[in-house]
């Protein structure tokens, strides 16, 4: 195991992308973040907090997911039966931009399912991306509009965030 950013780093990143989308986003927009479950809902937590203090406004934050979304969900592989949990968003979508926060982009897959659940929910202005650790391997053509970390770990190897409120400790770490 090898730790790859420790919760000093992590915090600066935060910082950044609420700085960088605050930059990015036009002024005056009506702006959310969602967060895809489960390291991503606390990400989106954390985001939503710094995104409210630099607007001087309250940012709402959700949380999304995308279980049902999979397109691995009927897999053969598949190792029985997924945990569908709740998606909490509790404000309307439509018109907003929305942030879609996410722990790791990897593959494309979760975040396509993502996009897809919340299109389902409604019809928001924009919808940009976020994501702690971005590393190779895509196999779909999407890509994060603001990523904290770009990470190079082998394709056989882990990422894995772990925050201090579930987990304990705030750390990303290959294993």
């Amino acid at each position: 195991m090898k730790v790859i950013l420790d919760s000093r780093q992590i915090e600066r990143i935060v910082e950044d992308l609420a700085a960088r989308i605050v930059s990015d986003v036009p002024a005056g927009s009506d702006i959310a973040t969602i967060g895809v479950r489960s390291r991503g809902e606390v990400l989106a937590q954390r985001l939503s907090s710094r995104l409210a203090e630099k607007l001087g406004k309250d940012v709402p934050c959700g949380t999304l997911d995308i279980t049902l979304y999979r397109d691995d969900l009927n897999s053969p592989q598949g190792a029985g039966q997924p945990q569908v949990r709740t998606t909490e968003i509790g404000f309307d979508i439509d018109g907003k931009v929305i942030i879609l926060v996410d722990d790791v982009l990897h593959t494309g897959r979760s975040t396509r399912a993502a996009m897809d659940a919340l299109i389902d929910l409604g019809r928001p202005m924009a919808v940009k991306l976020a994501v702690l650790v971005d590393r190779l391997g895509r196999e779909l053509p999407i890509q994060a509009d603001y990523a904290g970390y770009m990470c190079d770990a082998a394709a056989d190897k882990l990422v894995q965030v772990r925050f201090v409120e579930p987990d304990g400790k705030d750390e990303v770490v290959i294993e």
